[in-house]
């Protein structure tokens, strides 16, 4: 899987044109192999009949965008990124020019290029097209540097404008994901759930390729566990894959409710096929932390080893990286110096709540307790009904002896999501019954045995 990702990364260095990338060989494999790969050979036979033809590179960065969701290639970002660079210097700049913009905004948002990508949306709705993707992006760039005012109104935008010149369901499949995800950030878990079905719905009636489809029921799969309902997760996850079988994410929600189960050996499984589309690390992270939990400690190094590694292969992977390798080197409390460096430089990029609270929890790890209280006050400040997110404030106030604080933290994390975690929900629940202890150790006790009895309706 490494020397497979190598490769790609190899290739991504590639400076020809993207209707010679590639090879003859490489073409006539893509031939029948999906629907979005033969929009890239047709596209590629276009523009080399036409070479001025706009319209047509940006067709085919699109398609290549398309392959990179599908496969986790970043390959295809590159080609994407070539190829609509050539289809922006042909378009005329007036109202046409929108569309090839907006899809390089795409691929930005794939790189963590947030600032391109509102320099470049901006562009797109200064020509007044009315392009809703163009602010429904600038919205997304600014929801993950944690501009969400600045999101709010954006999406905003798009519902207004969008009224009038779309229809409801395109209308509702382009923003009530983004809705969805806007509502959990501040603590409404079954609105952004309700979101997420509307979303659904529309894509099912408007076709939407399969993995823009499965990557829905994923979202809805991560709304349903983050609630804590096991259940319907494993049925969204599972319509993901059914959906998409090479849904990597999919593959990999399904294998983090199986943990939450007790049944390792199937979520053993499920990473493996997960990793084996894309070694996506924090899933390589997950299936090492499953071969922990059992007792195969050389399995699981052999999954750790993996995530640094690919970590480490380009300055892309280290940036796309940051608060993934930051947030594993402090859970497995190694390398704590530079966990550090690599949360401040995520910090450097955006100040979402995620990275606040990575950066919290770094701190933590590293002993600078004051500190990371700052940083998680941040983290906190939408009021997200986020397990670990809450463990993680659970824990800091700990650290500090403000231990009411912690136990509130502690204990919403396990009422959200009791299995949120597969080391960390039995931790919040011994912290709980300590706090409990120190002040009643019969009500400890109690802690304890319900402690047990979630652990037996898990197994049972």
């Amino acid at each position: 899987m490494a020397k497979r990702f190598l490769l790609v990364l190899i290739l991504c260095r590639a400076t020809a044109w993207c209707q010679d990338a590639l090879s003859p060989a490489a073409q006539a494999r893509l031939v029948a192999s999906s629907a979005t790969d033969k929009q890239i050979v047709a596209m590629q036979d276009r523009v080399k009949k036409a070479p001025g033809d706009y319209a047509g590179y940006d067709a085919l960065g699109s398609a290549f965008f398309q392959k990179a969701r599908e496969t986790g290639d970043i390959t295809y970002y590159d080609l994407a990124e070539q190829t609509l660079k050539k289809s922006i210097d042909l378009v005329p700049q007036d109202f046409r020019a929108a569309d090839p913009l907006v899809h390089m905004c795409l691929v930005y948002m794939g790189e963590h290029r947030f600032s391109d990508v509102l320099t470049y949306a901006q562009k797109a709705t200064a020509f007044g097209s009315g392009n809703l993707a163009a602010f429904a992006v600038e919205g997304d760039a600014y929801t993950d540097m944690g501009d969400y005012d600045q999101a709010s109104a954006a999406y905003r935008t798009v519902e207004i404008l969008g009224g009038a010149v779309a229809s409801p369901l395109q209308l509702s499949y382009m923003l009530d994901s983004r809705k969805a995800y806007v509502s959990f950030l501040h603590g409404d878990s079954s609105g952004a759930i309700r979101l997420m079905n509307s979303a659904i719905a529309a894509a099912l009636q408007t076709q939407e390729p399969r993995e823009n489809l499965a990557w829905l029921y994923f979202e809805l799969g991560e709304r349903y566990f983050q609630a804590g309902d096991l259940a319907n997760a494993e049925r969204s996850y599972g319509t993901g894959i059914a959906t998409d079988p090479n849904h990597y994410r999919s593959l990999a929600g399904l294998a983090k409710v199986r943990v939450a189960q007790g049944r390792f050996e199937e979520a053993i499984q499920l990473y493996q096929r997960s990793i084996a589309i894309i070694p996506f690390p924090p899933y390589v992270t997950e299936l090492g932390d499953v071969y922990a939990k059992i007792g195969k400690s050389s399995e699981a190094q052999q999954q750790y080893d993996l995530v640094e590694y690919i970590a480490h292969l380009s300055k892309l992977n280290q940036v796309l990286a940051n608060r993934e390798l930051a947030l594993y080197y402090a859970d497995h409390e190694i390398k704590l110096a530079e966990a550090l460096t690599f949360a401040r430089k995520e910090l450097e990029v955006r100040h979402d709540i995620y990275t606040w609270d990575a950066l919290a929890w770094v701190l933590y790890k590293n002993g600078q307790i004051e500190e990371a209280a700052r940083a998680m006050k941040n983290a906190l400040s939408l009021n997200t009904n986020d397990s670990l997110l809450l463990f993680h404030a659970g824990m800091i106030y700990h650290a500090l002896g403000q231990d009411s604080d912690s136990e509130q933290f502690l204990s919403r994390a396990l009422k959200a999501n009791p299995h949120f975690h597969i080391f960390y929900a039995d931790l919040a629940s011994r912290t709980v019954a300590d706090i409990a202890n120190s002040r009643n150790p019969v009500l400890r006790n109690q802690v304890l045995r319900n402690q047990d009895l979630r652990s037996s309706n898990v197994h049972n």
